[in-house]
């Protein structure tokens, strides 16, 4: 592999892109499983679409990366203090060189994504505008920016399962807004787990505009809902026994995760207990479909 091709996928942050490919793979198995084994729903689809996953881990491959790149474009002098080892504040790859390359991967991704059906088209095209926003006026924008954070993670379930149409994205909107909503209490944790260097960055964050407190109770609001709201795929008969199991590991994670935040004051144990309760969450949803 030639240097620039590494430097494209450092700035593409690769690894991540791969975890959200496979995240949305993982969207259209549950989608495929729940449609097929439902007796009560009108569709049923034959064989695994091999062809169509390939092409979802792909588009969100392509449009992951393009949103990070872009979001380094609009970090450089962020990032020329804190990441300065990274390829546009390097000088390794030009600032306007990362722009187009990401309009260039946010366009295929989105024309690839428009080939497997309208619905993934459109997810595609919201989401890649949604990136752009994002890096130039959503991240510095308090709570919006966590919300679009939440969404656009929880999203990938969503685009894998709309490979199935419609009848695919009703079987895993539940999936979708649990995801989204734990997504969203954890990036408010990180926010205040990182109150200090935002505050010297001159950076507006919900827990600097409102104070660390207000925005850990919203955080276990949200949080505590996620929790509340987990048994809903089993009730709904979309998930099986196995899922309440597990999922209620993952609730005792949050709860550990609200704990440390309410109790000990410590959000960056915080933190850490949401990102092993989403893991739990993740393994629930794939061994319940």
């Amino acid at each position: 592999m030639s240097a620039g091709v590494r430097t494209y996928l450092e700035l593409m942050r690769y690894g991540n892109c791969l975890m959200a490919g496979f995240a949305a793979v993982i969207g259209t198995l549950i989608a495929f499983n729940i449609l097929k084994s439902d007796p009560l729903s009108s569709y049923h689809p034959g064989t695994f679409p091999f062809l169509d996953a390939a092409l979802v881990f792909l588009v969100v491959f392509l449009v992951s990366g393009a949103g990070n790149a872009i979001n380094d474009y609009f970090d450089i002098k962020i990032d020329s203090i804190n990441r300065p080892e990274r390829p546009i504040p390097s000088g390794r790859v030009k600032a306007k060189e990362a722009l187009y390359f990401s309009y260039f991967l946010f366009a295929l991704g989105t024309g690839l994504a428009f080939s497997i059906n309208t619905i993934c088209g459109a997810i595609a095209l919201f989401n890649s505008l949604l990136l752009i926003f994002y890096a130039k006026t959503l991240k510095g924008t308090p709570l919006f920016g966590n919300l679009s954070i939440g969404y656009l993670t929880g999203s990938t379930f969503l685009f894998g399962a709309s490979v199935l149409g419609y009848q695919g994205l009703e079987a895993l909107f539940v999936l979708f807004l649990l995801a989204a909503l734990a997504i969203t209490a954890r990036e408010i944790v990180k926010d205040i787990e990182d109150m200090e260097g935002d505050r010297q960055e001159g950076a507006d964050t919900l827990p600097l505009r409102i104070g660390a407190k207000k925005a850990g109770y919203l955080a276990v609001l949200i949080g505590f809902l996620a929790v509340f709201l987990s048994p809903l795929p089993y009730l709904m008969s979309i998930l099986g026994m196995r899922y309440l199991y597990l999922v209620f590991l993952a609730d005792l994670g949050f709860l550990a995760a609200i704990y440390q935040l309410l109790a000990r004051d410590n959000p960056t144990k915080s933190s850490k207990m949401f990102k092993i309760a989403m893991l739990f969450a993740l393994i629930a949803f794939v061994a319940g479909a």
